[in-house]
């Protein structure tokens, strides 16, 4: 037993006084002479005996009853010693995607809300925080509203990081006793390491889902103008069909039904032209997750690149103009004599194809237009002007020519893993004809290697748009214009001199995209979606401008890039699908101590842990009643 006054208690020794006075009280006789006092002294020793077991008995009452009063004001109870600290108590309430599944017509966030108001009491403060938002030392009604109007969201918070947040909410005092009550449906969370004693789990589980996801869109081929646009879908359960809506901006342009094989996985193909702009929106009816039942992607008007190529000889060209086409690149063939170098800015591609020497002044240009995010790839000639070649090298990169070796080499090993055959080859082909050459330049360079020689040397390298050859591809001294490398290399490199948008992106991640377009200096471009505006990170240059997206957008949707008030490009973003596997972790089996049915049964534990036996009432009863025997002894004992 526990009191909440002990310092009352110090009033007991006060029960002492009326004890001593009995005790010692002096008591003074007179003799009475009498005649016959024989009887007489019979009846005063009865009488004298009497007295005295009433006045114990009335001095018992009386000190019990002032010892119940001293006790009760000192209010003595009952509780466990957690019940006497300080609590805390922290919630992480899971809003991510996979909380979308309904059970009983409402979504397991819904549910987890509600569950959440009704146990809390309604003056008890508690900090709560989701994968995006926090709320600290608040009450129910202060996050009512909040918690009501919760939107879901892509990002899903590991335990380990759950904990430390949770333990930045807390109090730094130790006598403070804190639970964290983490919420979730558990959606493929790891809990490999050692879950914290502090922590309580209540799951949100499902009876059953049924949930079908556009995982991805896709431009296949081109068939008599037109594009093959393949929609790829998954299900988690077996299932006949589904139908499939494509939506130009908000106008239905075609539908067909998804016929699932019995590995749960479907392909449905629309036939578009290849000519239109399409802000594309592929939907389905779905009653399981609503976040994968929409996929935005657009197809833009074909921006086509700018290639110059720089020669001594017009002739030297023809090979290029064949590769670099007209229907997907502008490209100009010129002379060094007849070269127009104000023209060099506009182009997103330079080829320095076999020039003898790199003039002083060309070098500089060239600088300069690599320095503002253009592209270069240098052919050597035969008879090379090392000197003015290292010359023009050395302001761009740690490279530098050699020695000429005149000897036959063969072109043998491709680097595979480069951006430059990135889905060019669906497996390492080691059976073609190898080309060769007559005649190579050493070079001593990091820059990485695309293709090489039988004896490792380098015979072109290169990354972020700058390429060099080590040996002339003329005629005379390569058979390389005849392989079969030749356009999917020199093609890449033009391709990926400009970076054109994808269909779509995928939120969350790093995405940077080229605008072929001019900013005038203090002018930005901006993202637009509806109400929702932002501006990404960008960087200018005299041809284009780059935009790097990374903490923005934060929703799916198309967005149109604005400069001032006209759109010059559309991009589309959707959600990484990860959370439509359902692939949920049994937390119950994992920490069956720490796990809870309900946020309700949680809360009526923790409240039994907190409760407090009061026993003051019991003491002011028993005053009453001592007072009651008190009345009866004056009664009954005469």
């Amino acid at each position: 037993m526990q009191f909440k006054h002990p310092e009352l208690l110090w009033a007991l020794l006060l029960l002492l006084i009326p004890v001593l006075i009995h005790l010692f009280q002096l008591r003074k006789f007179k003799k009475t002479p009498f005649t016959n006092v024989k009887l007489l002294q019979k009846v005063i020793s009865e009488s004298r005996k009497s007295n005295t077991l009433k006045k114990w008995l009335l001095l018992f009452t009386r000190l019990a009853i002032y010892a119940c009063i001293i006790i009760g004001f000192a209010q003595p109870f009952f509780a466990k010693k957690t019940a006497l600290k300080e609590k805390e108590i922290v919630i992480y309430l899971d809003d991510s995607f996979s909380m979308q599944a309904k059970n009983n017509g409402s979504t397991l966030l819904e549910s987890a809300v509600q569950d959440v108001l009704k146990a809390i009491p309604n003056d008890e403060k508690i900090s709560l925080f989701t994968n995006e938002k926090e709320f600290l030392k608040v009450t129910k009604k202060d996050i009512q509203n909040d918690l009501l109007t919760l939107n879901y969201t892509p990002k899903q918070l590991e335990l380990n990081e759950i904990s430390l947040k949770a333990k930045t909410l807390l109090s730094k005092n130790k006598n403070t006793l804190s639970n964290i009550v983490v919420i979730s449906d558990f959606y493929n969370i790891n809990l490999n390491n050692k879950i914290d004693s502090t922590l309580f789990f209540v799951q949100k589980k499902l009876d059953n889902i049924k949930n079908i996801v556009i995982d991805s869109v896709y431009v296949d081929d081109f068939v008599d103008n037109n594009f093959q646009l393949v929609v790829n879908l998954s299900s988690n359960v077996n299932i006949e069909s589904v139908p499939v809506s494509l939506f130009n901006d908000k106008k239905l342009i075609a539908k067909a039904a998804a016929k699932f094989s019995k590995n749960k996985f479907s392909q449905v193909t629309f036939t578009i032209p290849a000519n239109q702009k399409i802000d594309g929106i592929v939907k389905i009816e779905d009653s399981g997750l609503t976040y994968d039942n929409t996929f935005y992607f657009n197809i833009e008007e074909t921006e086509k690149i700018k290639v110059i190529s720089i020669s001594e000889d017009a002739t030297d060209n023809d090979y290029l103009s064949r590769i670099y086409s007209n229907d997907e690149f502008v490209f100009k063939a010129t002379t060094l004599k007849t070269l127009n170098y104000s023209s060099i800015d506009e182009q997103n591609l330079i080829v320095i194809n076999e020039l003898s020497s790199i003039p002083n002044s060309l070098s500089q240009v060239l600088k300069s237009f690599y320095a503002n995010g253009g592209n270069i790839v240098l052919i050597p000639s035969i008879k090379a002007d090392l000197t003015s070649y290292n010359n023009f090298m050395a302001g761009l990169a740690q490279i530098k020519y050699g020695k000429k070796i005149n000897k036959e080499h063969g072109i043998t090993n491709v680097n595979f893993s480069h951006s430059l055959y990135k889905n060019v080859f669906t497996s390492k082909v080691t059976n073609f004809q190898y080309p060769k050459v007559s005649s190579y330049y050493t070079i001593n360079t990091i820059i990485p290697t695309v293709l090489s020689f039988e004896n490792k040397a380098p015979f072109l390298l290169g990354n972020n748009g700058l390429y060099f050859f080590t040996a002339s591809i003329s005629k005379e001294n390569s058979s390389f214009k005849n392989s079969p490398l030749i356009v999917p290399t020199l093609y890449n490199i033009g391709r990926n001199s400009l970076a054109l948008p994808a269909l779509y992106e995928v939120i969350d991640s790093s995405v940077s995209i080229d605008i072929p377009t001019v900013v005038e200096k203090d002018n930005i471009l901006k993202v637009v979606k509806d109400d929702y505006e932002f501006i990404p990170i960008q960087r200018s240059f005299s041809n284009k401008v780059n935009l790097l997206f990374r903490e923005n957008p934060t929703t799916d949707g198309i967005f149109y890039i604005k400069k001032n008030i006209d759109t010059i490009k559309t991009i589309s973003f959707n959600h990484l699908r990860e959370e439509s596997n359902l692939n949920y972790t049994d937390i119950q089996a994992i920490a069956p101590n720490q796990f809870k049915n309900s946020i309700t049964d949680l809360f009526e534990e923790l409240n039994r842990d907190n409760a407090i036996n009061a026993l003051w009432k019991w003491f002011v009863i028993a005053a009453l009643l001592f007072v009651c025997l008190e009345v009866l002894i004056q009664k009954i004992i005469k």
